[in-house]
């Protein structure tokens, strides 16, 4: 996937999203599920506000998360 696939699927690289995970508190301490439920729930305000693009990207972001991590926690 290019990166402009990226930047339009996530709103931004998975370079970038991979260092987000990295930095991230609620990942480190409540682990993979807890943080996808964060994520779900920041998009879940970003719909009641109207911001469905940004939505969809925080979306396609935990859907990753979960697919793309998942072989990494089994492993």
């Amino acid at each position: 996937m290019s990166r402009e696939s990226e930047v339009k699927m996530f709103g931004c690289s998975i370079d970038t999203m991979r260092e987000w995970i990295e930095r991230s508190i609620t990942y480190k301490v409540a682990g993979r599920d807890m943080f996808v439920a964060s994520i779900l729930s920041d998009a879940q305000e970003l719909i009641g506000m109207g911001a469905t693009e940004q939505a969809r990207q925080l979306i396609n972001r935990a859907k990753w998360v979960l697919f793309e991590l998942e072989h990494e926690v089994e492993s």
